[in-house]
């Protein structure tokens, strides 16, 4: 990233004035992935859900997932979980990227894995407790993969970056994250105010301009799980700013993954 494309909370604010305008909604949305159980970090995120009061997506993982994450989310129709692959379990080599949903296992190996998950998360949430939908381990997932997705159930794909709905199958409703808050790659921590406005403001820089999909809503992604006190921080005060502002809105995945009709 260059100084050029370093932006801090003014950028946001002049991008969000931009899309008011020109009489338009910047759109966003919220994915938390890694739950698996009932912990203080899942408290602390649920209870940040409640003050801010936008909707959630939380990518569960079936294969680890128990009783007590189901009894901690209850009857919280703002949150809606989400299958996160089976295990988080890679099955690349070590000198590769790591992923759980690449096309170098045998695909009746990974469906049976994502039928399993499936499953699972029917057991904790119900038929009608969670959505259909797929969120890669890793944000990494091979085209003959997300192929497979609508036969075995799913109605929608998440992963990483503007999305790309080229090759995927029609039934399959894709919507991306683009605002990692954390630095995977340094000290897995807060990747900082510039990285994250930065991120978020280039996503809708593009969209305004036509260059990536505009009506792909802005999605924040959180891992509870990993938080230090900046990224809790960080989290409030994006989502505040953001909601606050007459030219953005946050979306549901309920209403970003509906139900085929």
């Amino acid at each position: 990233m260059t100084d050029r494309d370093a932006a801090g909370w003014d950028d946001l604010a002049r991008e969000l004035d931009a899309w008011a305008t020109d009489g338009r909604t910047a759109e966003f949305w919220w994915r938390d992935d890694d739950a698996a159980d009932a912990t203080p970090a899942l408290d602390r995120l649920l209870d940040l859900r409640d003050a801010l009061g936008v909707p959630l997506g939380l990518a569960v993982i079936p294969a680890t997932a128990r009783p007590p994450l189901a009894a901690a989310l209850g009857a919280q129709d703002a949150i809606a979980p989400m299958q996160h692959g089976y295990a988080h379990a890679n099955h690349r080599p070590p000198d590769a990227k790591k992923a759980e949903l690449g096309a170098d296992r045998e695909s009746w190996d990974i469906a049976r894995e994502l039928a399993a998950g499936r499953g699972r998360m029917i057991d904790l949430f119900g038929d009608d407790g969670w959505l259909d939908v797929m969120v890669p381990p890793w944000n990494r997932i091979d085209p003959p993969v997300t192929a497979l997705l609508p036969g075995l159930g799913y109605r929608g794909l998440s992963a990483f970056g503007p999305r790309r709905t080229e090759g995927a199958p029609e039934a399959l409703h894709i919507v991306n994250t683009h605002v990692d808050i954390i630095d995977w790659h340094g000290a897995r921590r807060f990747a900082g105010e510039v990285a994250c406005l930065s991120a978020a403001v280039r996503h809708l820089r593009a969209k305004r301009g036509g260059t990536v999909d505009d009506a792909e809503p802005t999605g924040l992604l959180t891992h509870h799980l990993a938080h230090d006190d900046d990224c809790w921080a960080f989290t409030e005060r994006f989502v505040r700013t953001t909601a606050a502002h007459c030219g953005a809105c946050w979306c549901a995945p309920d209403d970003l993954f509906p139900e085929p009709a």
